[in-house]
C-alpha cells in the first residue's frame, strides 16, 4: 500500500493520506492530528500497524469549518460542540458566539471612549493651572460620597411570590444628602421602591430587587439555583458588602471600584450555584446602579434593563446581552419581529456557574459605565418580566403618570399581570430630587 500522496482503497470508499487531506482543507498535517486527539475531527481509518492516519474526501467541509471557525477565534471546546451539531442549529451557535464577541468588543470600545473623554478633560483642567508643566495628579472629578442615613423607610431587599393582585413585597424610602460634583452644585437626594411578583403562571419567584442607601439593584435568576444566584448577585453589591467610599473619589478610581465589586458579584453567584447538579445551567442577570455623589455607577449583565425618564423621554440605557438583541443589531430582525420572535431567550452574557459541559459558554464580567444624575430624573430598573410584555410607549405612560416610585412599581408591576404575567417580575423606580439638607 502506497503511503504519500495517493488515495488508497477501503470499505467506505477511496480515502487519502493526511498529506492529500491537509491540501484538500487546507490545514496543516499538524492541525489535523491535534483535531484528532482532541476529537473536532476524527481520520476515516487509522492503520492499525503503523498509526497512519486516513481521510474521507467528503470530510473536507467539516475539516474547513473546524478552521474557520478557529479563524473567528472561537475556542477549541466549542468549535467540538459545533461540529458535531446540524447545520441549523450549528448557525445558531456561530451567531451566538459571534454576538458576544461583539458585546464584549462593544464594551471595550465604550470603556476606550470613556477613557478618552476623561483624560481629555484631565488635561484640559491641567492646562489651566498657570506654570503647569504637566505630570501632575490626577484631577479627574472629585465627589463627595454623601453616604447619609436614610430620610424614608428602612431599606430592604425584595424577593417575595405572589400574593395576590399585584403581589411581592415592595420596600420604599429615601436617600437624603446624595452629594454633589463640585463647589455650589445643587446637593441631590433619591427617593425609591422596589417590588417583584411571582406573576401568574410561576409558582415560584427567582426574581429580586433591592433599593436602599447606595444601591438599586433588580436580578433575573434561572436554574435551579437561580433564587440563590439572584440574591447573592445583589448581596455583594450593597455597600456594606463593598464598602462605602469615604471622601473625593475620581472617577478612575470609581470605576475601578465598580470593576471590582461586579467581580466580587460575578464569584458570589458562582459560589451559590456551585451545590447545583449542573452549575452551568443556574445563574442570573444583574441591572444595578450604585450611587456616589451625583454620580452613579452602572453594573450591568443579562436583559433586564435601566430606564431613564428626562425630559417627559424615556431612555434605555442598558443594551440587552441576548441572541435577539444581537439580531436587531446586525439587521437580521426588526423591533416589530423581535416583540413576536419564537426562538428561546437566549443570553449571550449572564452570571454563571461553571462547568466544563456547558452547552453555551457566557461570560461573567457585567458592563460598567459611569453616569451623571441630574435633579428631576426618574430611574426604572427592571427585569424581561415587566419589559419583554409591556412595550415601552405603556412604560413611559406608567412611568410618568405615577405620582412617587411607589405608585410606579405597582403600576408596572399591574401592566406585568394584565399582559398574562408569564414570568417573574422585579422593578425598582427611583426619583432624584434637591435635598431638602442643604
Amino acid at each position: 500500500m502506497e503511503r504519500e500522496g495517493r488515495a488508497v482503497g477501503a470499505a467506505s470508499g477511496e480515502l487519502v493520506t493526511i498529506g492529500e487531506f491537509a491540501r484538500l482543507s487546507r490545514l496543516s498535517a499538524k492541525a489535523l492530528r491535534r483535531y484528532d486527539e482532541l476529537g473536532l475531527l476524527r481520520p476515516a481509518l487509522v492503520d492499525p500497524v503503523n498509526g497512519y492516519r486516513y481521510y474521507d474526501p467528503a470530510q473536507a467541509e467539516g475539516a474547513r469549518l473546524v478552521a474557520w471557525l478557529r479563524r473567528i477565534g472561537m475556542p477549541l471546546s466549542r468549535i467540538g460542540r459545533v461540529v458535531a451539531l446540524d447545520a441549523g442549529a450549528a448557525a445558531v451557535e456561530i451567531r451566538a458566539y459571534w454576538a458576544r464577541v461583539e458585546a464584549e468588543t462593544a464594551a471595550r470600545r465604550d470603556l476606550a471612549m470613556y477613557l478618552v473623554d476623561h483624560l481629555s478633560a484631565e488635561g484640559r483642567a491641567m492646562a489651566r493651572i498657570p506654570g503647569n508643566t504637566g505630570g501632575a495628579e490626577n484631577t479627574g472629578g472629585a465627589d463627595s460620597t454623601g453616604n447619609t442615613d436614610s430620610t424614608g423607610n428602612t431599606a430592604g431587599a425584595a424577593n417575595a411570590a405572589s400574593t395576590g393582585e399585584a403581589g411581592g413585597a415592595a420596600f420604599a424610602g429615601g436617600l437624603g444628602g446624595c452629594g454633589s460634583s463640585g463647589p455650589g452644585a445643587v446637593p441631590l437626594a433619591i427617593r425609591w421602591a422596589a417590588l417583584t411578583d411571582a406573576g401568574a403562571v410561576r409558582t415560584t419567584n427567582q426574581d429580586a430587587a433591592f433599593a436602599g442607601p447606595g444601591l438599586l439593584a433588580v436580578a433575573d435568576g434561572f436554574g435551579e439555583g437561580g433564587a440563590e444566584a439572584s440574591a447573592a448577585a445583589i448581596e455583594a453589591l450593597k455597600p456594606s458588602v463593598w464598602g462605602a467610599r469615604d471622601g473625593a473619589l475620581s472617577a478612575a478610581d470609581l470605576l475601578n471600584a465598580l470593576e471590582d465589586t461586579a467581580d466580587s458579584a460575578a464569584r458570589a453567584v458562582r459560589d451559590a450555584v456551585a451545590p447545583c447538579a449542573a452549575p452551568d445551567g443556574s445563574g442570573t442577570t444583574l441591572t444595578a446602579m450604585l450611587w456616589t455623589g451625583s454620580r452613579l455607577g452602572l453594573v450591568h449583565i443579562g436583559d433586564s434593563r435601566a430606564y431613564l425618564l428626562r425630559g417627559g423621554e424615556l431612555f434605555r440605557i442598558t443594551h440587552d446581552h441576548s441572541l435577539v438583541q444581537s439580531m436587531i443589531d446586525d439587521g437580521s430582525l426588526s423591533r416589530e419581529e423581535a416583540a413576536s420572535h419564537p426562538g428561546p431567550a437566549l443570553l449571550l452574557k449572564a452570571m454563571v456557574g461553571e462547568a466544563r459541559s456547558a452547552p453555551v459558554a457566557v461570560a461573567c464580567r457585567p458592563d460598567v459605565r459611569l453616569r451623571e444624575a441630574m435633579a428631576g430624573d426618574r430611574y426604572l430598573l427592571c427585569s424581561d418580566g415587566l419589559s419583554a410584555v409591556v412595550d415601552e410607549a405603556e412604560l413611559r405612560a406608567a412611568v410618568i403618570a405615577a405620582e412617587d416610585p411607589e405608585e410606579a412599581v405597582r403600576r408596572l408591576v399591574g401592566l406585568a399581570r394584565e399582559a398574562g404575567g408569564p414570568d417573574n417580575v422585579a422593578c425598582v423606580v427611583a426619583d432624584v430630587g434637591v435635598s431638602a439638607e442643604e
